[in-house]
């Protein structure tokens, strides 16, 4: 028998295993299932959350951090005191008074009133571990507000608001057995970072006692290794990648146990933060209706099922939301539980907002708190566990984002570590991450977040958005800490370019060992973001089958037409209701559209259509009008 079954057999004695009747959706990632109208927690994912808070725990031991322990189960009550006079922490019982964080001033006035009881430290802890999340509420949301982590039990009918502020969640029957085992655990954790640290101090004393004599030497050869660090950091950072043109790529297998074997080492991720408050929809920007009646998470979901079903693998779907999201992706989630996906909703520790005016409805993709967001939830280990080897992340409302096995085959022969898909910029192309090219290599040294006119031939290639990491290379920049910045991007302006100093996705490139870049085609980056860009894909220029937006053969012009619409359009009801029905734009080479223009049915553009109304006047385009080459500026013009 293997460790881990002993393991997991000494969770199965404790009962840990078994949830209440109902689980709530966002706890569903740790089921394994349910029985007699039970659900059955997965053992394989508590011991994962397990090995994640226990190593939380020794890393503030090794900082000399302060705990609070909080149960309210009087049947365990022993098992904590024992537990905390062996680790030599004092057991503080201050949390019984409501506000003992957040409200300093009544435990004051309650201990004058009370001279008797005693009331612990009032410096806050550096982690609160709670033992019955659910009966202690309170705790959690005084600690959340003081933003210290929290390690707490939880179970299957723990509500969201709840569990979405607990740091380090470990699923599992708060039973008074598994109690016992994982105050057993603290303990062990503890016992060992101490003994470590005495160690270390102890090995300390010695190599300076034998380093004494030799210290003017040590001096001058640590100066040399710094300044070699120093270069060697330094060149590492300007490494350049090579762009692969997607053409050169192998095609994959035509054995369909070959191509299942391929995808079934696939995960894909949403991420899934954005709002569509600009464009005046409340609710996240990927439950906006693109085309046909369908949203993209639909297309999305149609894709990866029809994917599953064609090759009879299991792709699974992750969307990784934010607190702004979370919510109303919920209640999207819930219709496709019939789907043949296995959809699991996540919540990002944090989500750092890039404001701009008004618009506050974007968030800065943050590869640190991504990983460490699947690291901390025990998503991470348990994909690898389950044989999940790569992760395509799709940043955008991309409706070109594909599975691609081609690309898929090429990461995994060559043992590629990280890749992002690239694609020649155009004039039409929204704002994105540019960057420089050079004899096929690549460098991710700036970002122009709104690119000028003359962007245009200083930055050839642009991130669709589309990224390939290994699973394996993620989990060890996670554990070794690689990526741990505390600056984030500032925005600047060079030549009318606001620029990002790209400094946390270099350093999340240059961290693994093997980048590289795809230069795919464009048809392969669609994204959503304004009604201009809706008008596109909702126009005959594009169809949808099976999830994935195929452009209509019919159209001459490789490049898409350039659209601009005004700010009368820039609201999605405003959208709706000034088109009738969405004209044909096959043969449009540019349409920009400004002041009160309303749009009948059946109208056709062709060439480049300007269309510019005059304050105070209203312009009607008729039904089944056809604009060849045509500027409107008044309803003369018509």
């Amino acid at each position: 028998m293997t460790i881990h079954s002993v393991i997991i057999q000494k969770l199965l004695s404790t009962n840990a295993h078994l949830g209440r009747r109902v689980a709530a959706h966002h706890f569903k990632i740790y089921t394994y299932g349910s029985r007699n109208a039970m659900t059955i927690i997965d053992s394989d994912k508590t011991l994962i959350c397990l090995r994640n808070a226990c190593q939380f725990i020794g890393s503030l031991v090794r900082q000399k951090g302060k705990f609070l322990f909080v149960n309210t189960n009087s049947l365990c009550d022993e098992i904590i005191d024992q537990m905390t006079s062996r680790i030599g922490c004092r057991n503080d019982s201050s949390w019984r008074l409501g506000g003992f964080l957040t409200n300093s001033g009544s435990p004051k006035k309650f201990r004058s009133r009370n001279k008797k009881l005693h009331l612990g430290s009032t410096q806050p802890p550096d982690c609160v571990v709670i033992m019955d999340t659910e009966r202690k509420s309170s705790v959690i949301f005084e600690a959340d507000k003081l933003q210290i982590p929290i390690v707490g039990l939880v179970d299957s009918s723990m509500p969201w608001d709840i569990y979405k502020r607990i740091t380090y969640p470990v699923p599992a029957n708060a039973s008074v057995q598994f109690v016992y085992l994982f105050c057993n655990l603290i303990t062990k954790t503890f016992l060992m970072e101490q003994k470590r640290f005495a160690a270390a101090i102890g090995g300390a004393v010695r190599e300076e006692e034998v380093a004494m004599p030799q210290l003017s030497d040590a001096k001058s050869g640590t100066r040399e290794e710094s300044e070699n660090s120093k270069q060697s950091t330094t060149s590492s950072m300007h490494d350049e990648n090579f762009v692969i043109p997607y053409e050169s790529l192998a095609v994959g297998s035509d054995d369909p146990l070959e191509t299942k074997k391929l995808l079934d080492k696939l995960v894909v991720l949403k991420l899934n933060g954005s709002l569509g408050t600009k464009m005046g929809f409340n609710g996240p920007r990927s439950t906006i209706e693109v085309c046909n009646g369908l949203t993209y998470l639909d297309l999305i979901v149609n894709q990866i099922e029809s994917l599953n079903f064609k090759h009879g693998c299991n792709v699974p779907l992750i969307l990784m939301n934010t607190i702004r999201t979370h919510d109303g992706t919920l209640k999207v989630v819930e219709k496709y539980s019939k789907k043949n996906v296995d959809i699991n909703t996540l919540c990002q520790s944090q989500s750092h907002l890039v404001t701009r005016g008004q618009d506050t409805e974007s968030y800065h993709f943050d590869p640190c708190e991504l990983f460490r967001s699947l690291k901390n939830s025990g998503t991470l280990d348990a994909l690898i566990l389950e044989g999940k080897e790569y992760i395509l992340v799709v940043k955008y409302e991309n409706l070109g984002a594909l599975v691609d096995s081609n690309i898929l085959n090429h990461l995994i022969q060559n043992r590629i570590q990280y890749c992002m898909e690239v694609t020649p910029k155009t004039s039409s192309d929204f704002r994105g991450t540019a960057f420089s090219s050079h004899e096929g290599k690549f460098q991710l040294s700036e970002i122009t977040q709104m690119p000028a006119k003359h962007s245009l031939e200083k930055f050839k290639l642009f991130d669709t958005g589309n990224l390939w990491m290994n699973l394996k290379a993620v989990k060890k920049l996670v554990e070794t800490d690689a990526l741990n910045l505390e600056n984030y991007p500032v925005s600047k302006k060079v030549n009318g370019d606001e620029i990002l100093s790209q400094e946390i996705e270099i350093l999340a490139i240059q961290s693994f060992d093997r980048a590289i870049g795809v230069n795919v085609p464009q048809s392969h980056f669609q994204p959503i973001m304004s009604t201009s860009d809706l008008l596109l894909v909702q126009s005959d220029m594009y169809t949808n089958a099976e999830g994935i937006l195929t452009r209509n053969t019919a159209r001459i012009n490789p490049a898409n037409p350039s659209i601009e619409l005004g700010p009368e359009f820039e609201k999605l009801s405003d959208f709706q209701s000034r088109f009738k029905s969405i004209p044909s734009i096959i043969e449009l080479d540019s349409l920009k559209v400004t002041g009160d223009v309303w749009f009948g049915t059946g109208i056709t553009l062709k060439g480049k259509v300007t269309i510019t109304a005059k304050p105070g006047i209203k312009l009607q385009i008729p039904d089944g009008l056809v604009l060849d080459n045509k500027e409107i500026a008044d309803p003369m013009d018509i």
